[in-house]
């Protein structure tokens, strides 16, 4: 496995192959992220994946300065997992100058859920993602594939339509979340936990089936639903930003005839303690 740390150098690695698998991550990585690795593997002739913490998509007050940075043992289970290329750049490398170009989701998959709590998260996912693309896929000359986790549904979402909208020649996959034992969903924030709020964060997938076992079950009525499942988790301690059923088409609320479980997702954010943490279930 080579480790890659400048654009010039990636590039010309990925000139000898025509169809790569790129896995774009920010390290820190888990056992969701290496699957994401193993399906890559199976779709292109090179697999890659990228390392770099993107401080386009932090607000101020959030965690870029203390997000860990464990790039020695990152590298060590992509080579485990059979990653072909890791590219991790400075943020001089990938920045070399202000990024004052940017691309802005629609405000209507963009300013909602996640964009309503992250102002500019999804812009600064967006932009690192664009570049990212064009980094990678740059000297392809077959078919380009990039690999992202559906525990992250709605930026899964917003590179969907990113593609689609600017004609990417790219194939976006989405790979199921990978759980604990306990049900709780892998993620690099689940290292904040201490041991009695990682037994705790289970409750947020759990109120996620509560709510829908209560639409399964005929109510559609969701306001006063999810009001309910935020109170119950409020009563544990959690600080909840939002637990909601949405359209999985384009995470608008359901009407009427909508309420079809093969058509509908249920989401949650919330804070345990020092940490914020997402979940999502399709239903």
């Amino acid at each position: 496995m080579q480790v890659i740390h400048t654009l010039a150098e990636l590039r010309q690695q990925l000139a000898r192959f025509d169809s790569p698998a790129f896995v774009p991550t920010m390290g820190n990585l888990h056992d969701g992220h290496l699957a994401l690795v193993r399906h890559a593997r199976q779709l292109g002739d090179v697999t890659v994946a990228s390392i770099f913490v993107n401080r386009l998509q932090f607000l101020p007050h959030e965690d870029f300065d203390s997000y860990p940075r464990t790039l020695e043992a990152d590298c060590a289970k992509l080579e485990a997992a059979g990653c072909d290329i890791v590219f991790a750049p400075s943020e001089k490398e990938l920045y070399p100058q202000p990024q004052t170009f940017k691309v802005h989701a629609p405000a209507a998959l963009g300013d909602i859920l996640e964009g309503h709590f992250r102002p500019g998260f999804f812009t600064g996912v967006s932009t690192v993602v664009m570049k990212l693309f064009q980094c990678v896929f740059s000297e392809a000359k077959g078919q380009r594939h990039a690999v992202f986790g559906k525990k992250d549904y709605q930026q899964l979402m917003v590179i969907r339509q990113l593609v689609q909208q600017f004609a990417l020649p790219v194939t976006v996959h989405g790979v199921d979340t990978e759980r604990a034992a306990s049900g709780l969903a892998l993620s690099s924030r689940n290292g904040y936990l201490s041991e009695a709020e990682r037994s705790e964060a289970t409750q947020l997938s759990l109120a996620l089936k509560s709510l829908i076992a209560a639409v399964l079950g005929g109510e559609h009525n969701l306001a006063p639903l999810e009001q309910q499942a935020m109170q119950a988790l409020a009563a544990r301690g959690w600080q909840p930003d939002y637990l909601t059923v949405r359209r999985r088409v384009d995470l608008q609320v359901p009407q009427g005839h909508e309420f079809q479980p093969g058509e509908l997702v249920a989401l949650g954010a919330a804070r345990l303690g020092s940490t914020r943490l997402i979940d999502n279930l399709e239903f």
